[in-house]
C-alpha cells in the first residue's frame, strides 16, 4: 500500500496519477474530516452493481457513479464522508475509541437462573430489573428460543395495552443462561468487555444487567438467519460487509485485557521473539490449547487423543499462525461463531423480509467465542456453518460463492479501516486484496473443523442439553482429517475417495 500525502496541489497531484484513475467527484474541494480512497480494480473482480451498497448505522451508501465505473473495470477515487458519533472530548487522541467500562460496573441481580423452573427465574429476573413490569398493567410472555447448543435464550415482553407488536419489541428483554460446567470453553469477562465494546459503537444491544450464571440485554427486531438462508446472495453479502467492518474497525485490545497466559502457553502459541510476544494474548490457538488441557485424560486412550490434538494444534500455530491478512493485520477482532442462529437481518418498520431479494443490513449476536484470530478463520469458520448443524457438506460455499462474498468483505474492511481522523488517500489494490482472502481462506478451511471438534469433545462431558455432541465432534474432526490429507497429498497417494466438503469446495 502506499500513501499519498494531501496539500494544497492536490488536485494537481492527481491530474498526475497514471492513466485510468478516475474521480467521480469535483477534486478541489475536499470537506475537512473526509478521507480519499485510491481503488484499483480489474474487470474480473468488479462489484456487481446490486451488490455495493454499504447500508448500515456507521457506513453510508457509496457514490453510484463509483460502482458504475467498478463495473467497467476501471479504478477510481473516491470521498469517504467522516460521519462518527464518538464524541470526541472523550478521546485521549484522535485514534482511540471511548473508554469501555470494566464488566463488573454492569448491575448484577443476585439469582441463579434455573432451567428446570425457566419461566419462575425469567419472571424473577425481569421484576428485577424493571420493576413496573409488576406492577404495570398487561401480561409479561416469555418465548423460549432453542436453537442454541450451548445456553439457554429467553424473550421476555411485557405486553401493555394498546401498544403494537414492535413498541412491545422495542422494550423487549432477552435473558440467556449460561449452560452448565461453560466456563471451562468461555472466558466471560472477555465476553463482557466485547459486548460493552460493541454496544458502545451500536453493533450489539445494549447490556441491562448481569445474574450469577448469564447477561440480560435488549432485544433486536428482525429475521434470524436459517442455514438456507446464509446461502442467499442478498444474505451473505450483507454479513460479508458487516463482518468486514468488525475485522476493519474494531481493536483487539478489549479483548486481550484478560488474565496472564500461563508461560507455557506464550511461548507455544504467541511467538515470544527478544522478550515480546508477536502475536496478541489470548489468540485462536491459545484457546484451543487451552481446550484440549481442559479434556478428561482418566484413561490411556484420552491421554493419547489429547497428545495428538495438542500436537495438531502446534503444528497449526507453527503453519497458520503468523498469516498476514489485509494491511498486515496478522489478528483481528473475530466474532468466531457466525452460525446462522447469530445472524439477525434487520428490517424496517417491524415488517418481514420474507426471502424479497432485496439486501438489508445484518446484525451479529453472541459474543461468547470473540478472540483475536486471523481473519481467513473467521470468514472460514462461517463459511463452514452454511452446512448448518446437521453438517450438510455439499451445502459449504463453492469458490464463485466465495469470491462474490469477498467481494463486498474487501470493500467493507477498507472502507472501516481507515480512521475518520486521517487525513490521508490511500491506494488500494483491490485485485491483490482479493487474492489474498481467497488464498487464505483456502488455507483456513479445515481449522474449523478442528475448532468445534475440540470443543464438542469438552461439551460431552459437561452439557445437559440434549444435543448428541460425541457424534458431532466426530464429524466436526473428520472435516479437519479431511483437509489434511487433502493438503498433504496422503489422500490421492492412499486411492481414497474424496472427503463430499473437500469436493465442494474446490467446484467453481
Amino acid at each position: 500500500m502506499s500513501t499519498i500525502l494531501p496539500s494544497d496541489d492536490m488536485p494537481s497531484r492527481l491530474s498526475s496519477l497514471p492513466p485510468g484513475w478516475v474521480s467521480p467527484v469535483p477534486v478541489p474541494v475536499r470537506p475537512r474530516g473526509h478521507k480519499t480512497l485510491f481503488l484499483r480494480w480489474s474487470s474480473d473482480f468488479a462489484f456487481h452493481s446490486h451488490s455495493t451498497h454499504y447500508s448500515s448505522s456507521s457506513s453510508p451508501t457509496l457514490d453510484c457513479e463509483l460502482h458504475r465505473l467498478a463495473e467497467r473495470g476501471l479504478t477510481c477515487c473516491i470521498w469517504k464522508p467522516s460521519n462518527t458519533t464518538i464524541d470526541p472530548t472523550k478521546m485521549s487522541s484522535p485514534t482511540d475509541l471511548p473508554p469501555v467500562d470494566s464488566p463488573l460496573a454492569l448491575r448484577h441481580i443476585s439469582f441463579t437462573f434455573e432451567n428446570g423452573d425457566a419461566d419462575r427465574s425469567a419472571l424473577e429476573l425481569v421484576h428485577a430489573l424493571n420493576p413496573d413490569w409488576k406492577t404495570d398493567p398487561g401480561p409479561v410472555v416469555f418465548k423460549r428460543f432453542t436453537d442454541g447448543i450451548t445456553n439457554t435464550l429467553t424473550k421476555a415482553v411485557k405486553q401493555r395495552p394498546g401498544l403494537s407488536k414492535a413498541e412491545i419489541d422495542d422494550e423487549a428483554v432477552l435473558i440467556r443462561a449460561y449452560g452448565k460446567g461453560t466456563d471451562v470453553l468461555i472466558d466471560r469477562e472477555r465476553e463482557l468487555r466485547a459486548h460493552n465494546l460493541l454496544a458502545t459503537l451500536g453493533l450489539a444491544p445494549p447490556l441491562l444487567a448481569r445474574f450469577d450464571n448469564g447477561l440480560m440485554y435488549r432485544f433486536i427486531q428482525g429475521d434470524v438467519c436459517s442455514a438456507e438462508d446464509l446461502h442467499r446472495p442478498e444474505v451473505y453479502r450483507a454479513v460479508a460487509k458487516r463482518l468486514g467492518q468488525w475485522h476493519g474497525a474494531l481493536p483487539i485490545s478489549t479483548l486481550t485485557n484478560t488474565p496472564i497466559l500461563d508461560q507455557e502457553l506464550k511461548q507455544k502459541h504467541c511467538a515470544p521473539k527478544d522478550g515480546k510476544l508477536t502475536r496478541p494474548a489470548p489468540n485462536l490457538w491459545t484457546v484451543m490449547q487451552q481446550w484440549i488441557d481442559a479434556l478428561p485424560n482418566t484413561t490411556e486412550k484420552e491421554r493419547e487423543r489429547n497428545a495428538k490434538l495438542s500436537e495438531e494444534c502446534t503444528w497449526l500455530s507453527s503453519r497458520l499462525g503468523s498469516t498476514p491478512g489485509l494491511d498486515g493485520r496478522d489478528y483481528i477482532f473475530g466474532h468466531c461463531d457466525l452460525l446462522c442462529g447469530n445472524v439477525i437481518v434487520q428490517h424496517p418498520s417491524g415488517t418481514e423480509t420474507n426471502g424479497d431479494g432485496k439486501e438489508r443490513p445484518v446484525s451479529f449476536i453472541d459474543y461468547e467465542y470473540t478472540t483475536p484470530v486471523p481473519a481467513a478463520f473467521d470468514i472460514a469458520n462461517h463459511f463452514a456453518e452454511w452446512a448448518g448443524m446437521d453438517c450438510n457438506h455439499a451445502a459449504v460455499p463453492t469458490h464463485s460463492q466465495r469470491l462474490d462474498f469477498l467481494k463486498s468483505y474487501v470493500g467493507s474492511f477498507r472502507y472501516h479501516s481507515i480512521n475518520d481522523s486521517d487525513n490521508l488517500a490511500i491506494e488500494i489494490d483491490f485485485h491483490n486484496d482479493m487474492t489474498t482472502m481467497l488464498q487464505q481462506v483456502d488455507a483456513f478451511r479445515g481449522v474449523p473443523g478442528f475448532y468445534w471438534g475440540v470443543w464438542a469433545l469438552i461439551q460431552a462431558t459437561i452439557s445437559q442439553i440434549d444435543f448428541d455432541y460425541a457424534s458431532y465432534a466426530e464429524i466436526r474432526l473428520g472435516e479437519y482429517w479431511a483437509w489434511k490429507e487433502e493438503m498433504d497429498g496422503s489422500r490421492e497417494k492412499a486411492g481414497r475417495a474424496q472427503h463430499i466438503r473437500e469436493k465442494r469446495w474446490a467446484e467453481k
